[in-house]
């Protein structure tokens, strides 16, 4: 039985999508590459027939979840500075 290789690409979306949940303020921007890289690697997996679909599925999702939880994280800042002018009339 012969091993398939797993895609390079499929790791890194993983990585970078568990990297966005843990590390706060840039887990925004890991997130987003964690995506394009997660889509661009389920194309390859296509194409060539490597292994790791999952993983690049398990990283798609832990990106959007990463990007989800800082994103409304970034929206309640924003608001509360909003709601902090309005209050303090600056």
């Amino acid at each position: 039985m012969e091993t398939q290789q797993t895609n390079g690409k499929a790791v890194a979306a993983l990585v970078l999508g568990i990297l966005s949940i843990v590390i706060p303020y840039v887990g925004l921007i890991l997130g987003i590459i964690g995506i394009i890289l997660s889509n661009s690697s389920l194309k390859e997996i296509v194409v060539t027939n490597e292994g790791g679909r999952g993983l690049a599925i398990a990283g798609r999702v832990t990106s959007i979840i990463g990007v989800a939880i800082y994103g409304i994280l970034l929206v309640l800042i924003i608001l509360s500075f909003a709601a902090f002018t309005t209050i303090s009339g600056y």
